[in-house]
């Protein structure tokens, strides 16, 4: 990919995407800028993916043929009345705020322009990402393809409409959170009955890891693999069917 790809913001989602993008070497280092207010953090990495960083957004603007907007939603504003004039006449604005809709972006630029929304999680920092990308009608198929290209180097995208985003928001983008809830509580029990945490943190997660691949990789209903570790009379049933008592009293 021959582009210039610029990020504004260089937080936690915009560290795990760079080390994705640079890791897959969908492009070359040099063609990734990063801007951030706090220099530590630019130094950072610079030093560990050897981009191009700036403390002036500006610069990261008028380079940028693909532009990343990875600030806080209640920063948009702020920052697109910033950029808006210095932004190619070309560019892909790439937004990854939860909750800015594509209007809302294109009616803060002031200008009809390119859009795409996307909604990634934090599993990209281990090249395990799941991005839901949903464009405005400018962005062209070609285009369309080098943002899925992107986010597929370092996991998983699928195109959605944008009026589930924010059921992506919830089911994908926040999810991890839960999920690591689940596997702390695992690794509890364990400890709780004389596992060193360490291992139980390693026997909890691999489980997950292993149901997650088989869900993505066999195809079967969720409840279909359910079924395949419940022997009649056994532990797993016995513990499944506590879980459902206590769904049920909610």
């Amino acid at each position: 990919m021959n582009k210039i790809i610029g990020f504004i913001g260089s937080g936690n989602m915009a560290t795990a995407m760079i080390g994705g993008i640079v890791n897959s070497k969908l492009v070359s280092p040099n063609k990734i800028m990063a801007s951030n207010p706090t220099k530590a953090k630019l130094q950072e990495l610079s030093e560990k993916y050897k981009i191009n960083i700036t403390t002036n957004n500006h610069e990261v603007a008028k380079e940028s043929d693909i532009l990343i907007l990875a600030v806080k939603p209640q920063y948009y504003p702020e920052v697109i009345e910033e950029i808006k004039e210095d932004v190619k006449k070309d560019v892909i604005i790439v937004s990854i705020a939860a909750g800015q809709k594509i209007e809302k972006i294109e009616k803060l630029f002031n200008k009809k322009i390119k859009i795409v929304r996307v909604m990634p999680n934090t599993p990209a920092l281990v090249g395990e990402c799941m991005a839901a990308i949903s464009p405005c009608p400018m962005v062209p198929t070609d285009e369309l393809d080098l943002i899925c290209n992107i986010f597929n180097s370092f996991g998983k995208c699928e195109i959605v409409p944008e009026n589930l985003m924010d059921v992506v928001t919830a089911v994908s983008g926040s999810s991890p959170a839960f999920i690591f809830m689940i596997i702390e509580a695992m690794a509890d029990g364990a400890v709780l009955e004389g596992m060193p945490r360490e291992k139980a943190y390693t026997f909890a997660a691999q489980a997950v890891l292993g149901s997650a691949k088989m869900v993505l990789e066999t195809g079967k209903h969720p409840a279909e693999l359910k079924d395949m570790v419940c022997s009649p009379g056994g532990t797993t049933i016995a513990g499944v069917s506590i879980l459902e008592e206590n769904r049920n009293t909610r």
